[in-house]
């Protein structure tokens, strides 16, 4: 960052934490520098014009005084604040475990623009999205999935990887009852032929849709899935679960809400 007294960076704010009375720790993903945490003084006060700059997902430029410890926030001027992301829990929800994923992949003192501009589209979709929480969780997995190709990481859906395998995994029609096999320590996707000469160890078991819906996921824009219903969705976001569990050795909170906020949306079976 250099050695002047300030600097300029422009962050989305991923998390904060009080401090003291009526201040907050705010960690914050900037293009320029990676993570970053910063004092925000004063945002807690009722009157601060810092208290609304430092909710989640906020993306200020920002004039940042350094510190012995931890830099100070100087100037804050809001670029974007997604308003349609508090339109429900489930917009929320899937914003909240971006933002867990980028804390475990992102650096700190390095630039990370790739990863920064990645987030912000993605919430964008996100923001503009309808509120109905089926509508959320698609973007989802494919907001993650983008975040977890940057870093190298995002499973191999199209073809086999296993045993240095290139074979396609081609999916059958949505409605088939035939499952596949999904290892993050394999790379992804299991082919027919691997899967009968020698099942890997602690694989996933996927079902059609659910590996359809994974196949959706490398393209830019999410293409329409009408036709996958929303418990393959959420075992997209078990398979990536696990591949950020393998790669990053951590595990994200979110998950658990995910299952919690989704699953009431599932039809009840008669």
């Amino acid at each position: 960052m250099g050695s002047e007294r300030t600097y300029r960076a422009t962050g989305i704010n991923l998390k904060s934490m009080p401090l003291g009375e009526s201040d907050r720790i705010v960690t914050l993903l900037t293009k320029e520098f990676g993570l970053v945490r910063v004092v925000a003084k004063g945002s807690r006060k009722p009157k601060s014009a810092l208290g609304g700059r430092t909710e989640p997902f906020v993306v200020n430029n920002l004039l940042i005084a350094r510190g012995r410890s931890l830099d100070r926030i100087s100037q804050a001027e809001t670029a974007r604040s997604f308003s349609g992301l508090r339109s429900s829990l489930a917009k929320l929800t899937v914003a909240q475990y971006w933002a867990e994923v980028v804390l475990h992949q992102a650096l700190s003192q390095q630039p990370q623009e790739d990863v920064f501009a990645v987030l912000l589209e993605h919430l964008e979709r996100l923001s503009d999205a309808p509120r109905q929480a089926a509508a959320a969780l698609p973007l989802l997995g494919h907001g993650v999935y983008h975040l977890l190709a940057i870093a190298g990481v995002a499973p191999q859906v199209h073809r086999c990887h296993y045993c240095r395998c290139r074979m396609d995994v081609p999916v059958d029609a949505i409605g088939s009852e035939r499952e596949f096999l999904f290892s993050p320590a394999s790379g992804g996707a299991i082919c027919d032929t691997c899967e009968i000469a020698q099942r890997p160890e602690r694989v996933a078991v996927l079902s059609a849709p659910t590996l359809a819906a994974l196949q959706a996921l490398p393209n830019a824009a999410l293409p329409e899935c009408t036709d996958i219903p929303i418990g393959a969705w959420l075992g997209v976001e078990q398979a990536l679960h696990r591949t950020i569990q393998y790669h990053f050795d951590r595990t994200i909170q979110s998950s658990t809400l995910v299952a919690t906020c989704f699953r009431a949306q599932m039809p009840v079976a008669t």
